[in-house]
């Protein structure tokens, strides 16, 4: 699977950590930043690009670190045709992917622990979408999104 990866300066050492388990799972990592140690950067812009490269199909899905995840999964969705779920725990990753077939995790580095994001991140790419009814509210969204009414 293709998947792009970015985190802030909360983040760095958490993504250095997922793309070496991610790469010897055979996954193609794409990391996309922050790089710099030490210094502080701002979220949106890396949000906006790795939810960039899904959109346009340059990745499958993306990561994004923070420190809470809370900034970040709200930069996610503001980018239109991403569904990105801030998971903390197994309940709400199995949630994102089960029923709102996320295309984006968000992670808290400063919430999980890096075992237990190494976890997560396992359980949310090993999970499918359901379908059925939880399609129908994916297309509500979809139309939210366009700012169409749901009827």
């Amino acid at each position: 699977m293709r998947i792009a990866i970015a985190a802030d300066h909360n983040g760095l050492a958490l993504k250095a950590r997922l793309i070496a388990r991610l790469t010897a799972q055979g996954h193609e990592v794409d990391d996309r930043g922050a790089h710099a140690d030490g210094v502080t950067v701002d979220y949106p812009p890396l949000c906006a690009d790795v939810c960039g490269r899904v959109v346009d199909g340059h990745a499958d899905r993306a990561i994004v670190v923070g420190g809470s995840g809370m900034g970040e999964v709200i930069a996610c969705n503001k980018i239109r045709g991403i569904r990105a779920g801030l998971c903390h725990d197994r309940f709400t990753t199995e949630i994102s992917r089960a029923h709102n077939d996320a295309n984006v995790i968000v992670i808290g580095a400063k919430v999980l622990s890096p075992e237990l994001a190494e976890e997560i991140v396992d359980l949310w790419f090993t999970t499918r979408f359901k379908g059925g009814p939880h399609q129908q509210r994916l297309d509500q969204i979809a139309l939210l999104e366009r700012g169409e009414p749901l009827t």
